[in-house]
């Protein structure tokens, strides 16, 4: 079995910024790409970004270009998620998630979709005051 354990969030002012942690354990080597998404009282789960674990290709969801960066460290097992500028409207439990898809499928104009991944963190909550 793969485990995903996020990490990092907390409660920064509006403008500041966090970096979350997905540290991965199990069979990882059968994921292709790794990602983030994310879910607000009362809101549907959204797409923030994802990250191909070979070549490095990203997405971006609209509202987090230019603020949110991912990466990743294959030898950790880790993705991590910078978050930048951060506004009250970032406020969310945001979940790591891992995908057995085949990369080419992740292109850059691919909006990963929740049925896309097929384990799961347990998410870890991030609020931005204002």
């Amino acid at each position: 079995q793969v485990q995903l354990v996020e990490s990092g969030g907390g409660l920064v002012q509006a403008g500041g910024s966090l970096r979350l942690s997905c540290a991965a354990s199990g069979l990882t080597s059968r994921f292709n790409a790794m990602g983030w998404f994310r879910q607000a009282p009362g809101k549907e789960r959204e797409f923030v970004v994802h990250i191909t674990l070979s070549g490095g290709s990203t997405n971006y969801a609209d509202s987090v270009k230019g603020r949110f960066t991912i990466s990743r460290d294959n030898a950790k097992n880790t993705v991590y998620l910078q978050m930048n500028s951060l506004k009250p409207e970032d406020t969310a439990v945001y979940y790591c998630a891992a995908s057995k898809i085949p990369p080419a499928y992740f292109g850059p104009r691919y909006y990963p979709a929740e049925t896309d991944f097929s384990s799961w963190g347990q998410g870890t909550q991030v609020t931005v005051s204002s």
